[in-house]
């Protein structure tokens, strides 16, 4: 039983590929994209502070204003099922005392005072002394943004173990996004930026065979 489920996951990762262009003809089910969007929400984050935010992009004028900006999603965007920006917490959100990191301490993980209080305090010391963070704004929005490619890869993973395909994308302009996502409303103050993108479908063909480096070449075993 756990050897099938073990090929199951296995072909999942070598069906998924960065899929370039989608059958514009074929969606994907509401009950099935929530699924893949739950699987992002329940991801870890460095001390469960979940500095995320996914942007579903379904309007068909928003994608073609996006497709100057985003080089990389040229035949994404206007074929994919679903396409979403992921934004990733800045630095005013994520300091030991912001509005957010209170909000997940006390009213998300409910933490009896004392604990929150130790809590902050470690936290604080961690971005300080042990990661130097502090101080950096774009060192500390690149920290989040880590944070954020593992709830990208468990969507995508996900995806692929029920026959969907998807394609992550940094090809973009993350300052000219950020500035229409503004524009549009979906984006308030300076609270987010955008990390990533990723577009799921249905692939319109098949893709090349994978190609990974041997297991020998990425992995050293220390006895």
């Amino acid at each position: 039983m756990k050897k099938d489920q073990m090929n199951q996951i296995l072909d999942a990762y070598r069906f998924r590929h960065a899929c370039k262009e989608f059958d514009s003809a074929k969606k994907i089910s509401a009950e099935e994209f929530d699924f893949i969007l739950e699987t992002g929400r329940l991801s870890p984050s460095s001390f469960g502070f979940e500095p995320w935010k996914f942007i579903i992009i379904q309007n068909e004028l928003l994608r073609t204003k996006l497709l100057p900006v985003c080089w990389g999603a040229q035949k994404q965007l206007p074929t994919a099922s679903h396409f979403v920006i992921i934004l990733s917490r800045t630095q005013s959100s994520m300091e030991a005392t912001s509005e957010h990191i209170q909000y997940m301490m006390n009213s998300i993980q409910a933490l009896p005072s004392e604990i929150a209080e130790n809590k902050q305090a470690l936290y604080h010391r961690f971005l300080e002394a042990d990661f130097h963070l502090l101080g950096n704004e774009r060192a500390m929005f690149e920290w989040a943004s880590r944070q954020t490619y593992i709830a990208l890869g468990n969507m995508m993973t996900a995806a692929a173990q029920i026959g969907i395909d998807s394609c992550p994308i940094e090809g973009f302009d993350k300052d000219k996004v950020e500035q229409l996502l503004r524009e549009e409303g979906i984006v308030h103050g300076d609270d987010f930026g955008a990390a990533c993108m990723v577009a799921f479908g249905y692939r319109k063909q098949e893709p090349r065979e994978k190609t990974r480096q041997p297991i020998e070449r990425v992995v050293q075993w220390i006895q």
